[in-house]
């Protein structure tokens, strides 16, 4: 059992037109895991997304940085060539460049859900990893 105290998981951060999330974890890949919910929580509200269905993606980029905007780039592909919402993301291998995580939610069910923001893609611009105390936190500002 982890003595760990848990950490914010993410918030919001404005950008002129665009909109940003700072997401904080324990260790790298929670924080990786809470910058893609905080993605998709500026989509929909994720209170009203089930886990039915299960999707893997598998990364690799040149560093860290370029793996967070990869990792979150496939995550709005995804949305929006299969039309899923996904609202839970068990990361297992994060290194300095690969990524493999299995994400969890369903298919848009425009009856049940109420889409919120449309994202266009994650940025390099004010893109941050940081670590203190042992502790991640990641910066990301979307195009909206």
């Amino acid at each position: 059992m982890s003595d760990m105290v848990p950490v914010k998981t993410f918030e919001f951060i404005n950008h002129t037109a665009d909109t940003g999330v700072v997401a904080y974890g324990n260790d790298i890949k929670q924080a990786f895991a809470n910058a893609a919910m905080g993605l998709f929580s500026l989509i929909i509200d994720l209170n009203t997304v089930v886990e039915n269905l299960h999707r893997d993606i598998k990364l690799s980029a040149e560093d860290q940085e370029s793996l967070l905007v990869g990792w979150l780039n496939e995550l709005i592909y995804t949305f929006d060539v299969e039309h899923i919402i996904f609202k839970k993301f068990e990361i297992n291998r994060l290194t300095r460049d690969q990524l493999q995580a299995r994400c969890f939610g369903e298919r848009v069910d425009l009856s049940r859900h109420k889409l919120k923001t449309g994202v266009k893609a994650a940025t390099y611009h004010m893109l941050k990893i940081e670590r203190d105390n042992g502790n991640y936190r990641v910066q990301v500002i979307f195009d909206i």
